[in-house]
């Protein structure tokens, strides 16, 4: 089985400072495969607790060499629910892998583990009878302090249902679990393994990043 790494962080930096500069990344340093994965972007300031800045992944195996790429920057740059991260930021983020494995049918809307499981959910919404379906990763109801229904019912809202959540609507989901491996790595990390192995700074259009800015900027 496939489990998230190092280099595979490391690779979603390199993406990200390659578009700042209008470069191509360095080539990946781990093999390629087909799993579905998710890259989510965290910035923490003056030491407080990393806050979302973007998570966008695929819940369809495809490759992950492209997935990773592609998925690095569509997250940093085009997850709706925020700005664009800036060059400036780096330094502040840190990057999250995760490639997701054992996708088991539920058999209801409590047969999951809290802090095991990351769950898709589709349903029938009853008032415009369309199809609405939303997921969230393993970790995120342990991060929140979810119970399952809370995390169910959070995740209903996240699909875009807006009325009434009964008992009866819970029992009618398509519940599907999942478990993932997960890497973090925070930029600071990055720069390190950078310089250790390649011998430089990370750089943007030939310049060091000191601070979040290139120097005389």
């Amino acid at each position: 089985m496939v489990v998230a790494t190092e280099e595979m962080a490391v690779y979603c930096f390199d993406a990200l400072v390659a578009h700042y500069s209008g470069d191509q990344p360095p080539p990946p340093a781990f093999e390629e495969g087909i799993h579905p994965l998710f890259v989510t972007w965290k910035k923490a300031t003056n030491g407080s607790e990393p806050r979302l800045r973007g998570c966008i992944g695929t819940l369809e195996a495809r490759q992950i060499v492209t997935g990773f790429k592609e998925y690095a920057l569509t997250s940093a740059l085009r997850d709706r629910r925020f700005p664009p991260i800036q060059s400036k930021e780096l330094p502040y983020l840190e990057c999250t892998v995760s490639i997701l494995t054992e996708y088991e049918t539920a058999l209801n809307h409590l047969d999951w583990e809290v802090g095991k499981h990351g769950l898709i959910i589709e349903f029938t919404d009853p008032d415009y009878n369309m199809r609405r379906s939303a997921t969230y990763l393993p970790e995120v109801a342990a991060h929140e302090g979810w119970t399952h229904l809370e995390t169910i019912d959070s995740l209903m809202r996240k699909a875009g249902y807006n009325g009434t959540i009964t008992d009866s609507l819970r029992k009618k989901l398509r519940v599907t679990r999942y478990q993932s491996t997960l890497y973090t790595m925070h930029y600071g990390e990055y720069s390190a393994y950078v310089k250790k192995n390649r011998g430089v700074a990370p750089e943007i259009n030939g310049a060091p990043m000191i601070n979040g800015f290139k120097p005389g900027h």
